[in-house]
């Protein structure tokens, strides 16, 4: 998988001054488009079409130091449909415009081309369980809220504190399968995963009942789910399980995300300091 995904590095580095199409690069990484942003996203801290942005506005920024081309003409090179527009983009990177930056030679912003390894660290073992389910229903409380990679979500503390606990008694009683009781499940979120983009968050329960009035209903379609469980301080346990599923688990197993809700269950402590949790993520079987 590494590998793979090293080649679609390669693709997009030759490409720069071109369009590059996503599908293409899943193409050569033999993988989902969604898995790729997922994956690339996950690996190197950043989405994938912020990569390619700085990439371009990486190499623009070596040739408006050249001098050799004008900076219309490099702007056109690098998709940028005017002048102005490629000297918003220039400035917000490198913190000064194209012009003034021939002019002075300033010292630039550098986005290194990234490559992919796998470097042994004698980690625990990450524990997990693959599990084949039938359609199934998410009953509960909705809020759209923003994607935090880091610390607490306090839009999702708000919301969840704002709940009522006997409405809490009254899901968690429709709760019939697993995960059991209670859970946090994010759905529809934006395939850049990038800090700050919102998603749908419910705080509800995984049922085969109707939805009670005043709650939604979000329809789950069969398919495999992988199953992961950790334990440890909150929130920095279960984020770092989230890092380790994309950087470690997928790059070594023959599956790949797809579509769908992500269910987590969580269990405090007496004091709230620490959990134990349980991930589910919806999975395929990669091909080939």
């Amino acid at each position: 998988m590494l590998e793979r995904l090293n080649q679609a590095m390669e693709h997009i580095d030759t490409h720069l001054d071109q369009s590059i199409d996503v599908a293409e690069l899943a193409r050569i990484a033999v993988t989902s488009e969604y898995h790729l942003r997922r994956m690339f996203s996950a690996l190197a801290g950043t989405p994938l079409s912020e990569y390619i942005r700085r990439r371009r506005l990486t190499v623009a920024g070596a040739e408006v130091l050249a001098g050799r081309e004008s900076l219309l003409e490099i702007a056109v090179r690098y998709g940028y449909s005017s002048g102005e527009a490629f000297a918003r983009a220039f400035r917000a990177m490198h913190g000064v415009g194209p012009g003034e930056a021939r002019r002075t030679g300033s010292t630039l912003v550098s986005q290194p081309r990234l490559s992919f390894r796998l470097t042994v660290e004698g980690s625990s073992s990450m524990r997990y369980r693959i599990v084949n389910r039938p359609a199934f229903t998410v009953v509960g409380l909705k809020a759209r809220v923003p994607l935090v990679h880091t610390g607490p979500n306090q839009a999702i503390i708000d919301f969840v504190r704002g709940i009522d606990p006997r409405t809490l008694e009254r899901l968690e009683k429709l709760s019939d399968q697993e995960p059991q009781g209670i859970v946090a499940v994010c759905d529809d979120l934006d395939p850049s995963r990038a800090e700050g983009t919102e998603l749908d968050y419910y705080h509800g329960v995984t049922t085969s009942a109707a939805a009670p009035e005043g709650t939604t209903a979000l329809a789950v379609p069969a398919g495999t789910w992988v199953v992961f469980t950790t334990s440890g301080p909150v929130p920095q346990a279960i984020q770092e399980l989230w890092r380790d599923v994309f950087t470690e688990w997928f790059p070594s197993n023959p599956y790949r995300s797809r579509s769908g809700p992500e269910i987590l269950r969580t269990r405090l402590s007496p004091d709230n300091t620490e959990a134990d949790a349980e991930l589910w993520l919806p999975v395929e079987r990669q091909q080939g």
